[in-house]
């Protein structure tokens, strides 16, 4: 785990919503138990939990009881839904802002954009 990402349980939460949003844990599908990440991961089984339950909390995992978690039926689009929402208000406010103040319309960024995609 990385020590800059913020704290342990987080990283761990952060990375199951990575793999249902890239597809690679489905929906329905048993998501890894506390004491496999905490291996794969080496930290303690406690940390690994809170980062589950914290995906429980919001809605993403539910429990099965003595089978384990799964990833709840609509969890990919409620993770891209807030994850679209975070990307408008980290990225695209602040650009709209920065272009407003120069003056540049939004044609404008439109087709700036479209030059750097041909770009690339």
């Amino acid at each position: 785990m990385n020590e800059d990402a913020g704290p342990i349980f987080r990283q761990v939460a952060a990375q199951i919503e990575n793999a249902i949003v890239d597809g690679s844990l489905p929906e329905e599908s048993q998501a890894p138990s506390s004491n496999e990440l905490s291996a794969f991961h080496r930290i303690n089984p406690a940390t690994a939990a809170k980062g589950l339950n914290q995906l429980v909390t919001d809605g993403v995992l539910y429990k099965r009881r003595g089978v384990g978690m799964f990833v709840a039926t609509g969890a990919r689009e409620q993770l891209l839904k807030r994850r679209r929402s975070e990307f408008a208000d980290q990225y695209v406010r602040p650009l709209m802002t920065e272009a407003s103040k120069l003056g540049i319309s939004t044609t404008e960024l439109a087709r700036m954009i479209d030059r750097w995609e041909d770009e690339r």
